[in-house]
């Protein structure tokens, strides 16, 4: 048996005496408890099964572990911690301790209960209309449904088989008329631990939460029974997101950073602001480091613009590959023409601003310039196969590889022998082509038909005959017949 002194009076400079000391130890180790009472007591010791209240009576309390335990099964009270409890029975060495009156008090104590607004301990039987019937200390109970929970019950077959605690709200006719609510004991629970919250938090703290809902808008998250917070879509992912389902579930448990507390003049609770991302760095401090310009990477692309791509190249960092950077090989007047929201592409790192938090990327500088080189590849002369891309007034343009086109004019094609060839020439259609002119610096390739060739080579050899001496016979009848004319 353990006597204890914290109900003792404190001396104030010795004016208490030695008997009045003892009278007042004594009438405190005299207090009766009696099945039904509160008793607020300290622990002693906490155990591996059981932990050991000081009742402030010649009886050490004693209450199972597992009825101090929080929702994910830690102990939740400390050594010297104060605690509320009932008396659920007595002998001559302990008093057996609960957080509400058990099937081990009596049928009587329901009476005291309602008066004491005593939790008891009931288990869910079964769903009637309009609720359930519960079994308190061997009578039935009615708990509606709108106070089995403080949130609305969707499925009340879920609370069938549980045995929870409750508050008798209605004890009438000797007990045949018994109404009961967890509700109510929630919400006291809840205020409580409100309280114990907002104590013990300030701004900038990061906690644990619970997220309970999604919406367009961001998550709602749960930090304590009754106190929710919500972290907006901007700040659920250093990586930018469409929605909130994107990065989170209902029911995840989430390292949040607390940014802000607004007391709403109506409102009990404050509105309570939250951040996902913030509980780890900005991925924007080390961009400098982790990359330069120059540099060759996969990116994801993000978001589509009128003006170019975003594409992720590290969570929570994203640049931009303008219009005019997506294509060497034609013109492009919208991105969807080259990539789309999701899909992995190359891209190089042309520029970093760390100030602006920007990045310039193209996705043609890592395919390469077709153009580079031309000169080495198609020579004045050469036959070539090219594909009919498009047909204009002024000629015919006529790719001959990937972003690689060159342009036969209308002069050109006129100058053939038979230019039926060339007008029903449907793009698509592959066709031979003579390779006239190549200009890498202005990105120009001018093409002629493959018979131009024959004639540049006629009115090359008729070139050389009019400059070349005529032989004597020849000379002596051609002046001779210019004089008879």
């Amino acid at each position: 048996m353990t006597k204890k002194f914290d109900d003792i009076p404190d001396m104030d400079d010795g004016e208490m005496s030695f008997e009045e000391l003892f009278e007042s130890y004594s009438d405190n180790l005299g207090r009766e408890l009696a099945p039904g009472d509160m008793v607020e007591g300290k622990i002693i010791s906490v155990g591996r099964t059981h932990v050991y209240i000081d009742t402030g009576t010649k009886s050490d309390g004693v209450v199972e572990k597992q009825e101090l335990m929080d929702e994910n099964g830690e102990m939740a009270f400390d050594v010297g911690d104060a605690v509320t409890l009932y008396v659920v029975s007595l002998s001559e060495s302990e008093i057996i301790l609960s957080r509400a009156i058990s099937g081990a008090g009596k049928a009587a104590l329901l009476e005291d209960a309602v008066r004491n607004r005593t939790p008891v301990e009931g288990k869910v039987t079964g769903v009637i209309k309009g609720g359930f019937n519960v079994d308190i200390l061997g009578k039935r109970a009615f708990c509606p449904v709108s106070q089995m929970d403080v949130n609305y019950v969707e499925t009340p077959e879920d609370f069938v088989g549980l045995t929870l605690h409750f508050l008798v709200t209605r004890y009438e006719e000797n007990g045949r008329n018994i109404v009961i609510s967890r509700k109510n004991l929630l919400v006291e629970e809840m205020k409580e631990a409100r309280q114990a919250f907002f104590a013990d938090v300030s701004v900038g703290d990061t906690l644990q939460g619970k997220v309970t809902r999604l919406m367009s808008f961001g998550a709602f998250i749960e930090l304590a029974p009754g106190v929710e917070g919500m972290a907006h879509i901007s700040e659920l992912s250093w990586s930018r997101i469409e929605k909130p389902d994107d990065v989170l579930q209902a029911g995840d448990t989430v390292q949040v950073k607390l940014l802000k507390m607004e007391h709403q003049e109506g409102q009990d609770l404050p509105k309570i602001s939250l951040s996902v991302k913030q509980t780890a760095s900005d991925p924007w401090n080390s961009v400098d480091t982790a990359f330069k310009p120059g540099d060759q990477i996969t990116g994801k692309v993000v978001r589509l613009t009128g003006f170019g791509a975003f594409v992720e190249i590290a969570p929570g960092v994203d640049g931009l590959v303008h219009i005019s950077e997506m294509s060497h090989a034609r013109r492009v007047t919208r991105p969807e023409e080259v990539v789309e929201t999701g899909e992995a592409v190359q891209v190089v790192i042309k520029s970093i601003d760390m100030d602006a938090k920007r990045i310039s990327l193209s996705i043609k500088d890592a395919l390469g310039d077709p153009w580079t080189g031309i000169t080495v590849r198609y020579k004045a002369g050469d036959i070539m196969e090219g594909r009919l891309e498009k047909r204009e007034t002024f000629g015919l343009f006529i790719g001959l590889e990937p972003g690689v086109t060159g342009l036969m004019p209308v002069s050109a094609i006129r100058s053939c022998a038979d230019t039926r060839p060339w007008d029903q020439l449907k793009p698509g259609n592959t066709v031979q082509v003579l390779v006239q002119q190549v200009d890498e610096e202005n990105r120009r390739i001018t093409l002629a038909p493959p018979d131009q060739k024959d004639i540049d080579d006629w009115k090359q050899f008729a070139g050389d005959k009019k400059n070349k001496p005529v032989g004597t016979m020849e000379s002596v009848f051609r002046k001779a017949l210019k004089k008879k004319r």
